[in-house]
């Protein structure tokens, strides 16, 4: 509890570095294209498309049943994937952040703990936008604006929760062991296949255990509220009130061991140059 708290304490004292570092960030990483940081929004659209057209066109999937409602699967496709590219682009970018700003950190004194945080908040920009863009092409579909829309200000904020907390260990252990991230790389490639994003969940209702597995990985929990808010159907975190409380029990358990093992290793990661 001490590591967690010291860690949290971080992350608020140093609130404003972390803003404009991620600032920098984004600025950096596309200063060398025609279009700059428009790529940071293109990508994901265009991986969209291509999902779309494999899973929604090619293979004629019908519509998705929801609240009671059916939706169209390339905006219930929208919507998951928007989660995804969130969670998977910031994971991936925070896992090396620290081991691959080494060098540069041995000659700065803040906590390295706010490390993994910069691109986190640097995807958190394109998130937030991915959003908006997602928000205007569901007016024009005719899924208006809802009470239910309210919702989604939790469900980023517990976006942004598990991918620090998930960030604070694999960052810690990339650095310790560099395999981690070549092997977290594919780990999540596949996790795209077993969230909920590509095929819903109900396709597995013939299999109450299967779906109960499928259910421990707390993306499904945030892309099935994200949207629940879109569609208007429910009040996703009061209405799964079990989930919810499962995914904050998990949240604690893994802020825990990160800030555990990010405070007890740090000392050592200069050994790593």
């Amino acid at each position: 509890m001490k590591s967690m708290w010291k860690v949290l304490q971080e992350q608020i004292a140093h609130f404003y570095l972390v803003r404009r570092l991620s600032i920098y960030d984004v600025k950096s990483k596309n200063q060398n294209n025609y279009l700059g940081i428009v790529w940071e929004v293109l990508t994901p659209v265009i991986s969209i498309l291509i999902y779309w057209f494999v899973f929604g066109t090619l293979r004629s999937r019908a519509p998705i049943e929801m609240g009671g409602i059916e939706v169209p699967f390339f905006y219930w496709l929208f919507i998951g994937f928007v989660v995804w590219t969130f969670f998977y682009q910031a994971s991936i970018e925070a896992s090396k952040s620290i081991y691959t700003r080494l060098k540069m950190l041995s000659k700065m004194n803040f906590p390295l703990s706010v490390i993994p945080n910069i691109p986190i908040f640097s995807k958190f920009y394109t998130h937030i936008i991915m959003l908006v863009l997602a928000f205007i092409v569901f007016q024009f579909a005719g899924y208006y604006v809802s009470i239910y829309m309210i919702q989604i200000l939790y469900f980023i904020f517990a976006s942004y929760v598990l991918i620090y907390a998930f960030a604070l260990i694999t960052s810690t252990l990339s650095t310790l062991i560099r395999d981690v991230h070549l092997l977290l790389n594919s780990l999540l490639r596949m996790l795209l296949y077993l969230s909920g994003v590509l095929w819903p969940l109900t396709m597995l209702s013939d299999f109450p255990t299967l779906m109960v597995l499928m259910k421990l990985n707390p993306l499904v929990y945030l892309i099935e509220g994200y949207r629940a808010a879109f569609f208007g159907t429910e009040w996703y975190l009061v209405t799964a009130w079990e989930y919810s409380l499962y995914f904050w029990g998990l949240m604690f358990v893994m802020l825990l061991i990160g800030s555990v093992l990010h405070v007890k290793f740090r000392r050592n990661f200069i050994d790593y140059l």
